[in-house]
């Protein structure tokens, strides 16, 4: 049973929702915050205690959402702010929170804040950007690089000024040193909280600062791996990652600190991004808590990797609380990337349980639960930017976008009438919720039921977490809160491996066809001591 002493969100487990691909309720093609709403109750019955919404506001959509043109409002092909109130009240409802999306390092160049920033150099919002002057020769003022290939710097006739972009050239750079800026930002939090929304997950948080010196970045030490975009050359020591950033983060959380039960959650990638989420999430005065991307890019899961990432994560006070995900919407779906030949629902089985018995926030994201695959998408379907500009060598992050299958007979799976933005998966027919709602023995039954385990179990959901040693092949470890002692083990590997315990444990959960204590390969076990 939940601790009710603790904050909701502690332990919580997290459902990310991609809106373009969820629902479509009105037939063009596109999902839409009706067509989550409809779908709210199947939510509810997974036993996740919140929604993550992947971004739904006013956008020309050239990131598809994470360019905004307008915080305070809902995007046409999405719905109206009705709309949204309307499914706040319905997650409400059904015992979900709901977690927004907020981009603060950039807006969309079609922002008005942005129309007016470009045009001349002494308006009141004509330092809200990043703007520098040229070098002598016409050359950008510095060596930075965008994520998406190419100088992180755009020329603008207007100005007669380069003005910075970390990504796309059509999200400009928000000068968020500024004070101005920074109360425009605390505006937007309270427009959405006092919305009803219970927490915002944070984009690109380590993306907000630059150093206003504009020194350029050292190149990165040749280690022998792929580059395939200018910005893997280089160590973003200026670029990003702000000393400034924790103390805006800390006037955030007074802000949050002024509303009930309300949450926030960090994205963190880069090199550094274990340092990073340690610092935006440390004492009592920063975020919630943090994820990045130790396993969202990994091509392969083993003991070793896992022990790796959770061991910088003490159970000490002040340590800071982590989150964790496996999928998300920038990331390669896990089986595709992890089950090496494997059966793909017994490795997914495996996998949810490994998820569930983490310790920390754990996120799940849309169709994970039904074990979906990647999709390949051919280069003509491709909406993704980075995958277009990198084409072949960036894998396209649409094939973890694709619509979510709800009927297996029905025009593309359920998810709409209309042809849909991305194409469906043909591979995900076979694994459509109406298919795995008649099988009381599919991966999505099988969810419910770990999540059921995680929920009513302090250990599980706010718990100490201890490495046993085992071979190599194997992740153990017990999970404790007061009297109740876990044991929680994996076979990471493609072979069947023995190992027995010290004490004396109660099954209570197991998949892979474990026999005493023989785990074969892609197998797991929870027991009670």
């Amino acid at each position: 049973m939940t601790d009710t002493t603790l904050p909701w969100w502690r332990g919580a487990a997290i459902y990310q929702i991609y809106p373009r691909s969820f629902a479509d309720s009105n037939g063009d093609g596109i999902g839409d915050l009706r067509g989550i709403t409809a779908h709210l109750p199947y939510v509810a019955s997974l036993g996740v205690d919140a929604i993550w919404l992947s971004p739904f506001f006013k956008s020309p959509m050239r990131d598809f959402g994470y360019d905004v043109s307008d915080y305070c409002d809902v995007d046409p092909i999405f719905g109206t702010l009705d709309d949204f109130d309307a499914l706040v009240a319905q997650a409400h409802r059904l015992g979900l929170r709901i977690v927004i999306d907020q981009v603060w390092a950039h807006t969309s160049d079609e922002h008005d804040w942005f129309v007016e920033s470009r045009s001349s150099r002494d308006n009141p919002k004509a330092d809200w950007y990043v703007w520098a002057d040229p070098k002598p020769d016409g050359s950008p003022p510095n060596n930075w690089q965008s994520v998406f290939g190419g100088p992180a710097w755009t020329w603008d006739a207007r100005r007669r000024q380069y003005y910075m972009h970390q990504f796309l050239r059509e999200q400009p750079q928000l000068h968020l040193h500024r004070p101005d800026v920074q109360d425009s930002v605390f505006d937007i939090i309270r427009f959405w909280l006092d919305r009803g929304v219970d927490g915002f997950r944070i984009d690109a948080i380590n993306h907000a600062m630059h150093d206003p010196r504009l020194r350029d970045n050292p190149p990165a030490p040749d280690d022998g791996t792929l580059r395939t975009r200018p910005f893997d050359f280089q160590i973003k020591k200026y670029s990003q990652s702000h000393p400034d950033i924790p103390l805006f983060l800390e006037k955030v959380r007074r802000l949050f600190d002024e509303y009930r039960d309300r949450f926030t959650v960090a994205e963190v990638g880069g090199s550094n991004s274990d340092m990073e989420m340690k610092a935006f999430t440390q004492g009592e005065d920063r975020l919630n808590t943090a994820y990045g991307f130790d396993f969202l890019y990994a091509p392969e899961l083993t003991a070793e990797f896992l022990r790796t990432a959770l061991v910088k994560w003490p159970c000490e006070t002040g340590a800071g609380w982590p989150s964790w995900a496996f999928e998300n919407h920038d990331a390669p779906r896990a089986v595709s990337r992890w089950a090496h030949g494997a059966d793909p629902e017994t490795f997914c089985r495996m996998k949810m349980l490994l998820l569930a018995c983490l310790r920390g926030n754990i996120f799940l994201y849309y169709g994970e639960e039904l074990g979906l695959p990647q999709v390949d998408i051919a280069f003509e379907d491709l909406q993704d930017p980075e995958a277009i500009a990198n084409w072949p060598l960036t894998l396209s992050r649409d094939g973890a976008r694709t619509p979510m299958p709800w009927r297996s007979d029905a025009p593309y799976l359920g998810f709409s009438q209309a042809r849909p933005w991305l194409p469906v998966g043909e591979a995900h027919r076979a694994l459509a919720v109406d298919v795995q709602e008649a099988r009381p023995d599919s991966l999505l039954h099988w969810t419910r039921r770990v999540l059921a385990l995680r929920n009513g179990s302090p250990a599980l959901r706010v718990g100490a977490i201890d490495f046993l040693k085992t071979p190599r092949e194997l992740l153990a470890f017990e999970r404790v809160q007061g009297d109740e002692r876990l044991l929680c083990v994996f076979n990471l590997s493609d072979r069947p491996v023995a190992w027995t315990p010290t004490g004396h444990w109660r099954p209570l959960l197991s998949t892979g066809g474990i026999e005493g204590w023989r785990f074969p390969a892609a197998s797991a076990l929870v027991a009670q001591h």
